[in-house]
């Protein structure tokens, strides 16, 4: 028996070299592949017969001759072309009992067929998704999830293969929709959740499939569907910047010097071809169109039915179908509520919904609040917001409440009402502005968020010592035209921000048009391009008579009075300002109008439209522009008047940070919390640990993380030795044993002086060659 063993192994190590030569010269050791092939056919015989008498050294033989033969088979395509079929039978038949060494090789000869083109996407993938949904091995499903991915990337690579995409996408949809309370359709998700991370499905159909998983009846399958319109854009978005980090960190020069003076080896040299075709592929990207990618709530193709199935089908029943956890039911109200806000949909049920959850004794409750911030639109009845509004103002804000409590219910009013200003009535917003005079930071900004937004869409609501400069005179220009109050459905007409700024910049600068625009055109990425069609403007002649479109002599001098007229305007303004500042007092409203009451209504009006902006209507903005236009923006922002500095810097994050949000983008509960980390007082355990000594850690919990006294120097090691980074020399010879520098230490001290000038001459003249290695010369 040992002689026979000793006989496997020999034959087992000629294998690899026979593999070799066969792949150089396959015609020559067509013989020596037979022998080989035969036994693999009388082992897989034998094995089939009887897999559960199969001795160990059989399986030996069978995974080692399985292994040589993938790897060949692609040289004698004639005589091996029931080898897949083989494995595939096998794999089906006796997966559950077959020894995990040889059912992994026979997963992975699978693909290695595949990548050799012996067998294509579609019997690889047909073969294999059944035994992920069947196969009760943990470990033999990651492994075939991990195949069937990468099979679709590799697939998909060079081009989109929409006809595999369109085959597995069916597969995925048909798992979900024939059996909606099973949880195998838990890997359909997984997989369409992956590729659409990897934008290797960005189609309405891989959306399709997460649709109808959020509607299905397994707690797992619902809670995956409903995070993948939550978040799979923004995963998607991460796993991109992932990758454009990880080429971007590569230093050519760097990688070259290092070359040039290391010892060359074939490893540093495969190391550098592969760092050259890494940024040659980033060169390639960058210079590549950018790719549409259309977030996944846009492609739904019917958003109304899916948030009214959504909300009938998992929040509305008394008997549901799956039983949803709260955590659960709270993610699938959000999506419901991003839908309805998003798309401006109507669902009135959902508002009467939030009734009961609007208190702050329920768990999560700023969840609730954020979702309720997100289901509101312009579009939404004032009638339907206005009890929502009512409760949560009687549940949260109060003298009694928290501070945490009310400035939660600030910040969630807030939120409603700058999607549907008209939820607000006017006696409870005179209320509730009183509150920023409150000693808690977090309800005094909450409150100042509240009257800056009713300050600019309905200043007419708050009393006349709140409304502010530059309200009341916009209320005083609105009276002369006989008010122009909000209404609801109303559409209001678009224009562009800071478009005033921008014309004011240039007048400023004094640009001449023609020189400006050329040069506004410059740098333009869309010049870039060194296709011959895009060889810039062509100028095309007309047949008949030629056409003037210069500026005439009269409308230049109508722009020239316009202009004029503009900065007297402008001129006046601040003057007005000026004594607007000195004359009003914080009691008095009237002072305003007084200190202005030389203007008439009809001349407000008259300085309003020679204020508006004629620049986006006499010519083009060029990219220069549009860029210089945000940058004024935001310098407006920063340069506002505030009262004092530390308000002047929350503002500006304030502003900062609601600028940065999309129209589009969810309200989360950290919005709704606001600033309720300022008014955190510290508990009885904290005061303890902070009396003890103990430094929070950066959560601003105290414990073991936040519990360091040690020195500066070493934090300081601590974090190069965590980076990999070295010590110095000096750092080093002070751990080194003394005994070790013993020796060094008598020859130092009996040092001549003529060898100790020998030494500190060698020092310099290391020092200029630039080391003891010498990079000069």
């Amino acid at each position: 028996m040992k002689r026979k063993l000793g006989a496997l192994e020999k034959v087992d190590a000629d294998l690899p070299n026979l593999q070799h030569k066969i792949r150089n010269d396959s015609s020559s050791y067509q013989d020596d592949f037979l022998n080989q092939y035969s036994q693999y056919s009388s082992l897989y015989e034998l094995f089939l017969s009887s897999p559960t008498t199969t001795d160990d050294a059989g399986l030996v033989r069978l995974r080692d001759l399985i292994d040589f033969v993938s790897h060949v088979a692609d040289c004698y395509p004639a005589i091996t072309t029931g080898f897949a079929s083989d494995l595939t039978r096998l794999l089906e038949l006796h997966h559950a009992t077959l020894e995990a060494e040889l059912r992994d090789k026979i997963v992975t000869s699978l693909v290695l067929l595949r990548r050799k083109e012996v067998i294509d996407s579609t019997n690889l993938l047909n073969t294999l998704w059944p035994l992920l949904i069947s196969t009760p091995s943990k470990s033999l499903r990651a492994l075939l999830f991990q195949k069937i991915l990468s099979d679709l990337r590799n697939s998909n690579s060079k081009s989109t293969n929409h006809k595999l995409n369109k085959n597995v996408q069916t597969i995925c949809y048909n798992i979900i929709a024939s059996d909606p309370s099973s949880p195998k359709g838990l890997w359909a998700v997984k997989l369409t959740r992956e590729l659409w991370r990897r934008q290797v499905w960005s189609d309405a159909k891989a959306v399709s499939i997460m649709e109808i998983a959020a509607l299905s009846q397994d707690a797992k399958v619902v809670a995956g569907g409903v995070r993948f319109f939550l978040g799979g854009d923004q995963e998607r978005e991460e796993a991109a910047d992932e990758d454009s980090d990880e080429e971007g960190g590569i230093d050519m020069r760097q990688l070259k010097h290092q070359a040039g003076i290391n010892k060359k080896s074939a490893k540093r040299d495969k190391d550098l071809r592969a760092a050259a075709a890494k940024v040659k592929r980033k060169q390639k990207k960058k210079n590549a169109p950018h790719p549409l990618n259309f977030s996944a709530l846009h492609l739904l193709h019917d958003p109304q039915g899916f948030a009214e199935k959504l909300f009938a089908q998992h929040l509305q029943p008394s008997q549901p179908k799956v039983r949803l956890n709260l955590e659960q039911k709270l993610l699938v109200l959000n999506l419901v509520s991003r839908l309805v806000g998003l798309h401006k949909l109507t669902l009135i049920p959902l508002y009467s919904y939030f009734i009961k959850f609007l208190t702050p004794r329920q768990p999560s409750v700023t969840g609730f609040l954020a979702s309720l911030a997100q289901a509101t639109h312009s579009l939404v009845p004032p009638d339907v917001l206005d009890p929502l509004v009512q409760k949560i103002a009687n549940e949260f804000v109060s003298e009694a409440a928290g501070s945490e409590v009310a400035s939660a219910g600030l910040n969630g009013i807030r939120e409603v009402c700058v999607r549907q200003p008209l939820a607000m009535n006017e006696t409870l917003l005179q209320d509730l502005v009183q509150y920023r005079k409150s000693k808690d930071k977090g309800v005094q900004m909450a409150a100042r968020g509240l009257l800056s937004l009713y300050r600019e869409v309905g200043a007419e609501m708050l009393r006349k010592r709140d409304r502010g400069r530059d309200a009341a005179l916009k209320l005083r220009s609105k009276d002369g035209d006989g008010g122009l109050e909000r209404r609801f459905g109303q559409v209001e007409e678009g224009g562009i921000e800071g478009l005033d700024l921008l014309e004011k910049w240039k007048e400023e600068q004094g640009l001449d048009e023609a020189e400006d625009e050329a040069k506004g055109w410059e740098n333009w990425d869309a010049e870039s391009d060194d296709s011959e069609s895009s060889g810039g403007w062509v100028n095309v002649e007309s047949d008949g008579e030629e056409i003037d479109v210069s500026d005439s002599e009269d409308e230049k001098e109508k722009e020239a009075k316009l202009a004029e007229k503009r900065k007297v305007a402008e001129a006046e303004a601040v003057n007005e300002a000026i004594v607007t500042e000195t004359a009003a007092t914080p009691t008095d409203a009237d002072a305003a109008s007084r200190a202005t009451g030389s203007l008439e209504p009809e001349a407000a009006l008259k300085r309003e439209e020679q204020r508006i902006s004629t620049l986006a209507t006499t010519r083009i903005l060029t990219p220069a522009d549009l860029a210089k236009l945000a940058e004024l923006r935001q310098n407006a922002a920063i340069t506002a008047s505030l009262p004092s500095a530390k308000r002047r810097k929350l503002a500006q994050q304030a502003s900062a940070a609601a600028q940065a949000r999309h129209a589009d983008d969810a309200v989360t509960a950290s919005d709704i919390a606001g600033l309720a980390k300022f008014s955190h007082k510290t508990t009885r355990e904290e005061k303890v640990a902070m009396a003890r000594g103990e430094r929070p850690d950066e959560n601003g919990r105290f414990g073991a993380a936040g519990n360091d006294h040690r020195s500066t120097t070493a934090r300081r090691k601590e974090k190069k030795a965590s980076e990999g980074k070295s010590t110095t020399n000096k750092e080093k010879a002070r751990k080194k044993n003394f005994l070790m520098m013993l020796g060094k230490a008598k020859r130092k001290g009996k040092m001549s002086l003529v060898d100790r000038g020998k030494v500190l001459k060698a020092h310099v003249d290391r020092g200029k060659r630039g080391g003891r290695r010498g990079n000069i010369g």
